[in-house]
């Protein structure tokens, strides 16, 4: 692995570390709610296996709605371009669970990665498989390389029983025609996928095929053709941060997409990954430590998609 980029994560890390953690660890999740707020974590792997880390970086989390980049990529290489006919691939500039938006667009979500969008991913996903769950994790262990991937079940209660505006998401979509399983079934998945748990090693190795033009580089194996994963990495670029992802853009300049349970996945394609992992979260819902090293890590080396 480059030296530098060793240097540059252990000196962006350790600056980081000294600055004031502002923010809060969101408490509407009852089981997120109680993680020591100052956990602050860093992995980054590139394309030759190259790995480097900082802090908590092989510690556990809720990865919350980064999981709803996995979901996206087995849906959309098994549907293909008709996905689109169910969900947009604009940005929303509206808050991640905004019902009024939904109202305007018709049941159609703005976006994947915005709840409804997710919602709608989760009942494609009931539609063509038959064991989604399962599915889904043994979809994420084959990326990650890495059986010791799991839900978090009490988290996943915690969800579900403070799941109303998702709820009423579902619903709605569902009287436009958008949703066509059981909203029940539909939420109970969205909420088990939110509640994998994964560290920050895990994901940057997991998202490598985002960075490899959709294969993974240990095996060359196909995950996405070349013109899917093009496609899910500007989804990730100008929706990957709810309604904050055009300041992520100009700020960090790498596609990426955050998590309310703190994690921030950021990919250079044709070079590497990183993951970040701080719970106390800005006023957009993303972390703040997160979004402050990722800035200073792409200014020192120079390197964005720009």
């Amino acid at each position: 692995m480059n030296a530098d980029y060793q240097k540059v994560i252990s000196t962006v890390y350790a600056e980081i570390l000294t600055q004031e953690n502002i923010g809060k660890v969101p408490d509407y999740i009852p089981e997120i709610a109680c993680i020591e707020e100052n956990k602050f974590g860093v992995n980054y792997t590139d394309l030759n296996d190259n790995s480097f880390g900082c802090g908590d970086f092989q510690e556990k989390f809720s990865i919350q709605s980064i999981s709803k980049v996995f979901a996206l990529s087995y849906v959309y290489e098994e549907l293909g371009e008709k996905l689109w006919k169910r969900v947009d691939v604009e940005p929303s500039g509206n808050p991640f669970n905004s019902l009024l938006q939904l109202e305007a667009d018709h049941g159609i979500p703005r976006n994947p990665f915005i709840n409804a969008g997710a919602l709608v991913i989760c009942d494609i996903l009931l539609e063509i498989c038959d064991k989604p769950k399962e599915k889904m994790l043994e979809f994420i262990r084959n990326l990650a390389e890495d059986d010791e991937i799991f839900f978090n079940e009490k988290v996943a209660q915690s969800e579900m029983e403070n799941s109303f505006r998702n709820t009423a998401m579902c619903n709605f979509m569902k009287s436009f025609g958008n949703i066509h399983e059981r909203p029940t079934a539909v939420i109970d998945l969205y909420c088990h996928l939110c509640s994998i748990e994964m560290t920050c090693e895990q994901l940057s190795k997991s998202f490598l095929y985002l960075a490899n033009g959709g294969k993974k580089p240990s095996d060359n194996t196909s995950v996405l053709p070349f013109l899917k994963a093009k496609r899910i990495n500007a989804i990730l670029l100008t929706c990957g941060f709810y309604d904050e992802s055009g300041e992520f853009s100009f700020l960090v300049g790498l596609p990426g997409k955050s998590g309310v349970g703190g994690g921030i996945i950021a990919i250079l394609p044709q070079k590497y990954c990183i993951a970040v992992w701080s719970p106390k979260l800005n006023p957009k819902g993303n972390s703040y430590r997160g979004m402050k090293f990722l800035e200073k890590f792409t200014t020192l080396t120079g390197e964005t998609i720009f």
